[in-house]
């Protein structure tokens, strides 16, 4: 006999679920309490079921909310279901799939799929035949209803669905959904080919075995009238020339002509899944060849793509110039997150890299959902990067139509255009930029605010040009009008010119040293100006200008400006509040620059670190111990402090012993250390390292316990650990001379297994490096009898580095320990020659070393092997050993000094000789 309702029952369960749909909060609050005591009784869910199917009397809406509750009753506890409840729902929902309405189906649907993801598509065997039998159904309402549960299990379940623990049932339902490709409805067309995209990235067997069927169905409904229909064809296209391009590069030429259509289609849902392809088709190898003769029509499309829509505009209240006073919504911000510090060393001849700026990261934040213009101009960006140059012959033409046009929508894209190629397409812009850049400066003071916003972003994307020009051309005029917007009404144009900045601080680092009182006095002042979100912005540009000009701020006038704004901003926030993070993170390149400069300031500084840092371990604590009781804290208050406290050490150098010695900061330190978080150990061991550096006296008792856990940090899985925890042995070395000997073995081993493992990140092998050679240093006896293992990467990792204290120390002991092991060199000689090589002014004693090392290995091996030895080697180096070191011979590996004629094969030339 059927399960029913008691008659009461059913009434309260109806009164209820009106009473959830009512917007007061008060009543929202007592259905929350009345569902959980509802919960307690297991056939409530019974009665939701009922109403959901079978209670056709009451209205859509209060139907389907009654599926949804049920819904999450399954998501929390479906396992203490009874069994016959669990039957009754399962069987409810496979007869009344074809619900006649679209609501309830589609409800259904989830509920379905939520089940079969609690473990039950093998419990529920009848599922999937089932459902797949209901699609032959005449019933439309019936087969529309099956693929759209079908639909969403294909969605959650694909892996689960191509495995053998369900028999692999796609061998059969792959088949079927194809004949559906072909169905007089539009849904049911759109259904089909969604279920089949949800295997192409997995690659699915029973796919790829249909999959030349599953292309020549695409390429039918290739003009089909419905929209879904043609976003999924689209979306499946881009899918497979990522895993299948094999099978669509003889169709390519048509492919590409459907995607340029497709690209301007009237529905812009089709429109971007179509722009996608050119993403994707960016990263493929064959890009060049099979595009390069579609430029002509793709380039204007993509240009166009890239104008703001009607909708755009109105949702970015583009027409509303001046919003400064109108405080920010909490979700206008979007959460940061911290990046933990990461110890690294100088390069020879390197400008930081500004590729990583995300495409478009400009523009629309509150778009903050991809659309056609982000696409768009993301593959432009791409597509410049591909073709460079060749590129320009089809935009510059359109470029100058849009940039002087006299509508702002399309002179802003043009803009936006200009911006994406600036990468990709630098080169051949130069000729163009000295006209062009003070076009762009006198757009600054545009009197839309959107055209203001996107040139701050596209002047950034130029800031390398501007920089390297003579600074009253370019860089002057462009700071003065990027200052003034900072100052300006709106404050997305507030945002851009703020983030613009940062980039051009970056490039110009002390080219601003003249202008910085100026620029002081800007910043500062937007500080009483801005919003919440813009706040947290302008901390960044406070923070990159001190990175950028270091210990030029350090002056009473400058400190004079910027410090009592910030501890201002300090002393206001609260230890919870997150808005911490930047504020930190700004003092801390502060700190770090003013140098003594921000002694006043470090003690309250420092104390506030130390708290965050053992509030958070406190509250971590008690949540390990009782997880029902208390939240996890968020870890971050206590990276950021870790951070922080770093720039105060690195900044204060000695002076802050006096800080270190009144608080517990060591004991946290230890157990930060071993935090199970690998940011905390990060910023652990970046923040040992320099107090290592600025007052050893307080970590010296500690080393016993710190050095285990700094040699079990020693893996190159975490990156950023293992990293900092290299550096900070290195830093330990040079304070404990000899007396490091007990520990050499708790770490060499690791250290020397890092620096030979392929593919290691450039900044760990250096750092690796440096640590060995220092180790090296002081215990020579200990390290040396190593040398063979380690001294060609040894020498390669640092041939780059620039002459600094750290290359100093760590060439001293590669020396020193040649002195005690020159037999570990021998086989590898030419690589320590390179090194050397690479040496701009070595102290003098340290030239000695090197000159007593390159003399004796002559002396030893003979004047004629010694000849044959150095013939392969290029002019220059021979020049540059014979010029320093007066030995008349020169080796190379890997292109010392701009030459790579000689590489390995030369070594082994020397290896057999």
């Amino acid at each position: 006999m059927d399960w029913q309702p008691d008659e009461q029952g059913l009434q309260q369960v109806l009164q209820l679920l009106k009473d959830s749909q009512s917007p007061n909060t008060a009543t929202q609050r007592i259905v929350q309490d009345k569902l959980k005591q509802l919960n307690q009784f297991p056939d409530f869910n019974n009665y939701l079921i009922f109403v959901l199917t079978r209670l056709k009397s009451e209205d859509e809406p209060t139907r389907s909310l009654s599926g949804l509750i049920l819904k999450n009753n399954v998501k929390a506890h479906y396992q203490s279901f009874p069994p016959p409840v669990a039957d009754f729902i399962k069987q409810e929902c496979l007869n009344n799939i074809g619900d006649a309405s679209s609501l309830i189906r589609a409800t259904i649907g989830i509920l379905i799929t939520t089940i079969a993801s609690k473990g039950e598509l093998q419990m529920w065997p009848e599922l999937l035949p089932q459902l797949c039998n209901l699609l032959n159904s005449e019933d439309y309402n019936t087969c529309e209803g099956a693929f759209g549960a079908l639909q969403k299990i294909c969605e959650d379940s694909s892996e689960l669905l191509d495995s053998d623990a369900l028999n692999r049932p796609l061998n059969i339902m792959i088949p079927k959904f194809l004949q559906f490709f072909k169905h007089c409805s539009p849904k049911i067309r759109s259904h089909a080919i969604a279920c089949v995209n949800q295997f192409i990235m997995d690659r699915a067997q029973a796919l790829m075995d249909n999959i030349d069927t599953f292309i020549e169905h695409l390429f039918a409904l290739a003009v089909d009238d419905d929209p879904e229909v043609r976003k999924n064809v689209c979306r499946a296209l881009v899918m497979l020339l990522e895993v299948r391009i094999d099978r669509l590069i003889p169709h390519m030429h048509s492919i590409i002509q459907y995607m340029l259509q497709r690209t301007q289609d009237h529905d812009e849902n089709v429109a971007l899944e179509a722009c996608e392809f050119w993403l994707t088709l960016a990263e493929q190898p064959i890009c060049k060849e099979v595009l390069a003769s579609h430029l002509v029509q793709l380039i204007p499309i993509l240009v166009n793509g890239m104008k703001y829509s009607e909708i755009d505009i109105i949702l970015l209240k583009g027409d509303v110039e001046e919003d400064e006073a109108v405080p920010d919504s909490e979700q206008d911000i979007k959460p940061r997150f911290h990046k933990s510090r990461t110890v690294t060393l100088p390069h020879e001849a390197e400008r930081p890299d500004g590729c990583e700026d995300a495409e478009d990261d400009d523009d629309d934040d509150a778009l903050s959902d991809w659309n056609l213009r982000k696409c768009s101009a993301a593959a432009l960006d791409v597509l410049a990067n591909v073709f460079r140059e060749e590129l320009l012959p089809h935009l510059l033409p359109l470029l100058k139509g849009l940039l002087f046009h006299p509508e702002w929508v399309v002179k802003e894209s043009g803009i936006l255009v200009l911006g994406a190629i600036a990468e990709g397409c630098m080169q051949g812009m130069v000729p163009y930029l000295p006209e062009l850049i003070p076009h762009l400066i006198q757009c600054l003071s545009d009197k839309k605010a959107l055209v203001r916003s996107i040139a701050c972003w596209t002047l950034s994307r130029y800031a390398h040009w501007v920089v390297s020009q003579p600074p009253d051309m370019h860089l002057k005029p462009l700071m003065t009008e990027l200052l003034k917007r900072i100052l300006d009404g709106n404050k997305r144009v507030q945002e851009a010119a703020c983030s613009a900045f940062a980039t051009l601080e970056e490039e110009a680092c002390t080219e601003l040293v003249p202008y910085l009182s100026y620029i002081l006095d800007t910043l500062v002042f937007a500080f009483g100006k801005y919003q919440h979100k813009n706040l947290l912005i302008l901390y960044d540009a406070i923070g990159t200008l001190a990175d950028s000009v270091g210990h030029h701020l350090n002056q009473p006038e400058y400190i004079q400006k910027l410090m009592p704004p910030l501890i201002q901003k300090w002393n206001e926030l609260k230890d919870e509040d997150k808005d911490l993070f930047p504020l930190l993170e700004c003092l801390s390149s502060v700190a770090t620059a003013l140098q003594s400069g921000f002694l006043p300031y470090c003690e309250p500084v420092y104390q506030r670190c130390v708290t965050l840092v053992q509030k958070t371990l406190a509250q971590a604590m008690m949540y390990t111990q009782h997880p029902e009781q208390y939240e996890a804290p968020d870890k971050d208050f206590m990276i950021v402090a870790l951070d922080l406290l770093s720039g105060l050490a690195e900044g204060l150098g000695g002076h802050v012993e006096q800080l270190v010695a009144r608080s517990n900061i060591m004991t946290l330190l230890f157990q930060c250390m071993q935090d199970s978080m690998p940011e905390v150990r990060q910023s652990s061991f970046a923040l040992l390292g320099d107090l290592t550096k600025a007052c050893f006296i307080h970590v010296k008792p500690c080393i016993a316990e710190f050095m285990p856990i700094l040699g079990t940090n020693l893996n190159p899985e975490f990156i950023s650990v293992c990293n900092n925890a290299t550096w900070a042995i290195g830093e330990i070395c040079m304070q404990m001379g000899a007396e490091m000997q007990p520990y050499v073995q708790m770490v060499l081993n690791n250290l020397v297994e890092i620096i030979n493992r392929p593919n290691t990140p450039k900044t760990l092998l250096e750092n690796t490096a440096i640590t060995i050679g220092r180790l090296g240093y002081v215990c020579p006896q200990e390290v040396a009898p190593m040398l063979q293992q380690f001294i060609r990467p040894w020498c390669t990792s640092l041939r780059n580095i620039r002459d600094n204290e750290e290359k100093d120390s760590a060439f001293r002991g590669i020396c020193m320990m040649i002195g005690v092991n020159p037999g570990g060199v021998v086989q590898d000689f030419i690589f320590f020659c390179d090194a050397v090589a690479s040496w701009v002014s070595p102290k003098d004693d340290l030239r000695d070393m090197f000159y007593k090392i390159l003399h004796g290995f002559k002396d030893q091996v003979g004047e004629e092997n010694w000849q044959q030895f150095s013939e392969q080697f290029p002019p220059l180096l021979k020049e540059r050993l014979a010029a320093f070191y007066g030995v008349s011979v020169c080796v190379i590996v890997g292109g010392c000094a701009g030459e790579c004629a000689a590489s390995r094969s030369h070594c082994a030339l020397v290896q057999g000789g």
